[in-house]
């Protein structure tokens, strides 16, 4: 029951002309909010692989400093995400485990506008809309245990593409311009009374955006939930943990502080699974404890089934 849909969430946090907020332009580089229920799991072998969709909507006016501090400036954000995805998991092991190997494809559709205010006066003001192609996103290794009944645990190493659409005079971009290589590690145990704990692990490692010189600082994230199985539903509380672990490194004059970001998430989540069916899962997360950039909300509604 592995979360086969990964699409690019929002860019939280963009603010291309104030330089505290933290990765170039504010926006993480993978997407956060993916998996919750399951990420220790994957799909079972089967002779077309699993199809997913995946849409998301994300939506902040919040923007707040490395003190945690609400900033002067006006934002608004809004950004719906829909994703193509496609896994397939072999018989073939390797390490002991299962083998298979995944692609997404995302589109994005974007808003924001954005005033800079000094001392109570609006000296920088920019607006964008574009609904374009998002970054490509293939995993060529994925590996699946399950070392217990009741028990998955899996490593992949991801690759983001820069396909996206871009531009560097743009407020906005599906797109971040860059590659990005990503191990990540999940793990999921459910009790013999139906309580599941999932939790996922990634670090985002990033080239340079050969456009501007800049490259972002490496990206953790971790996503989790804790739910009931009933029948075949989980019900619980999900969310994520969001760290820049290391500085940015560009022009000085955008660099503040290094530039590290930080958020967590929390929120209810739910999931249906059940043989035969599409397997569907619905989460809305609250943003907080933001540090260099943006704190909001992520609704996102996946499907994925195994043919």
């Amino acid at each position: 029951m592995k979360r086969t849909l990964v699409t690019l969430t929002a860019c939280a946090g963009l603010l291309t002309a104030a330089s505290a907020y933290a990765t170039e332009n504010g926006s993480p580089t993978t997407p956060m909010g993916v998996y919750e229920f399951g990420s220790g799991f994957l799909p079972p072998a089967t002779p077309y692989g699993t199809f997913g969709l995946r849409t998301s909507y994300y939506t902040t006016d919040n923007l707040r400093d490395a003190s945690g501090n609400r900033a002067d400036n006006d934002v608004s954000i809004d950004v719906l995400s829909i994703g193509l995805a496609y896994i397939h998991m072999t018989d073939k092991t390797l390490f002991g485990a299962r083998y298979g190997f995944s692609g997404v494809m995302p589109f994005t559709r974007m808003n924001a506008d954005l005033d800079v205010n000094v001392n109570g006066t609006t000296v920088f003001s920019d607006s964008a809309s574009v609904f374009r192609q998002a970054d490509l996103q293939v995993t060529p290794l994925i590996l699946a245990w399950n070392p217990a009944p009741n028990m998955g645990v899996t490593a992949q190493f991801q690759v983001q593409a820069p396909t996206g659409d871009y531009d560097k005079d743009r407020l906005i971009n599906p797109g971040v311009n860059h590659w990005a290589f990503s191990p990540i590690f999940g793990f999921s145990y459910i009790t013999d009374t139906g309580l599941e704990f999932s939790t996922l692990s990634q670090f985002d490692i990033n080239t340079e955006n050969p456009d501007t010189d800049y490259r972002t600082g490496i990206e953790y994230k971790n996503e989790f939930a804790i739910g009931q199985h009933v029948d075949s539903y989980t019900v619980g509380l999900g969310g994520y943990y969001y760290h820049q672990i290391t500085d940015d490194k560009g022009d000085a004059d955008t660099i503040y502080d290094g530039n590290r970001a930080r958020v967590w998430a929390l929120g209810p989540a739910v999931s249906f699974f059940k043989p035969g069916l599409p397997t569907v899962w619905l989460h809305a997360y609250k943003e907080f404890g933001a540090r260099n950039r943006a704190e909001g909300y992520n609704v996102a509604l996946r499907i994925a089934h195994s043919f």
